[in-house]
């Protein structure tokens, strides 16, 4: 049977490129789409709906969110009351939104995949960034977006920077909060580390992890291109296997470098 899906965000950068690669697939079905622009129009055979509760009225196994940072969390919370799945491409979620997420998931008994970046150089980026913590016990995150983007940092740095305050304690030379100036210069401490968000035009996303020892640095580095394609292969791969999972899973790594027999 096809695995019947919803896109939040229907109409937009990414989820339009969703949206296509579902059509185009035998594996998956559009069963919803959700733009308050372009409601009553329809995408393939589906009538475009308002808001996420009103698609996922049609029967539906996963719920596929690229919206918004400011309606994201509200849609996923529907999803999970209605029983559906639901993948999380859409940055802005907070570390404590993602435990309400994980609570309720659970209690509902559905799965949940959330990553800031399902691209699989992202993957990599955090992938190679946590085996340099383990050896490298200084480092700084710079993320760079476009001028337009809402929020700050983006969500692919601050999945990085929370991922790699599990992995290793950073050390500073000197405590942030002596800083000597405007200590808004060292950036935002997050999960023990400091990310400096840069918001220009040229840029989509792009995000850098820096690791100094004394006499050396190594620079990881993910750049996105202005095609929503990379993030096709890695939102269809949770869609696939958010119906198996409970609770949250966050990180497209997760599903790409764990063990399969890997709790979520």
């Amino acid at each position: 049977m096809s695995i019947r899906v919803c896109v939040g965000g229907a109409t937009g950068w990414t989820g339009e490129s969703i949206v296509a690669a579902v059509l185009a697939s035998e594996e998956f079905e559009l069963t919803g789409a959700v733009t308050r622009q372009a409601a009553g129009d329809t995408v393939g055979v589906v009538r475009i709906a308002p808001d996420v509760r009103d698609a996922l009225a049609a029967p539906t196994d996963v719920y596929i969110d690229y919206t918004h940072p400011t309606a994201v969390y509200e849609n996923v919370m529907v999803a999970i009351e209605a029983g559906v799945a639901a993948v999380v491409g859409t940055s802005g979620l907070t570390t404590q939104d993602y435990a309400e997420i994980d609570e309720a998931a659970r209690e509902r008994g559905v799965g949940v995949i959330a990553a800031g970046n399902f691209s699989i150089t992202a993957a990599l980026l955090k992938h190679f960034s946590g085996i340099a913590a383990r050896h490298v016990p200084h480092w700084e995150i710079i993320d760079m977006a476009s001028a337009a983007k809402p929020d700050a940092p983006s969500g692919t740095a601050q999945e990085l920077a929370e991922f790699l305050g599990t992995v290793a304690a950073n050390e500073f030379a000197r405590p942030v909060d002596e800083t000597i100036g405007s200590r808004e210069a060292r950036g935002a401490t997050i999960g023990g580390a400091q990310v400096h968000s840069l918001r220009l035009p040229s840029y989509v996303i792009s995000v850098e992890s820096i690791f100094g020892l004394p006499g050396e640095r190594l620079t990881i580095r993910h750049d996105a291109g202005s095609s929503a394609e990379p993030y096709v292969g890695g939102t269809l791969l949770a869609a696939r296997l958010a119906p198996e999972r409970v609770g949250l899973t966050q990180g497209l790594d997760r599903l790409l470098f764990d063990p399969p027999s890997s709790p979520a």
